[in-house]
């Protein structure tokens, strides 16, 4: 049981710290958001693949915030340019 606990423990702190690194590195992705990326890694989803995923739902999202505003493609393209 010590055991398990302590391999919790190294796992949380392992979320800590790339979290800490996220922030440092200004991405954007909550605790939550890497914890779901991490645990998508272990399964044996490649990373890159979700990087591209992660950046296409941030256009989404920002494409539909801009409709939502009114603000025109090109005028909000140049966001992720």
């Amino acid at each position: 049981k010590m055991a398990a606990l302590a391999v919790g423990q190294d796992a949380s702190d392992t979320l800590d710290l790339l979290h800490e690194i996220s922030s440092l590195l200004e991405t954007g992705l909550d605790k939550e958001t890497l914890a779901v990326l991490l645990a998508l890694c272990e399964q044996g989803v490649n990373a890159e693949a979700l990087a591209a995923v992660v950046k296409e739902l941030r256009r989404e999202a920002a494409a539909l915030n801009a409709a939502e505003d009114g603000i025109t493609e090109g005028e909000q393209a140049g966001v992720f340019a």
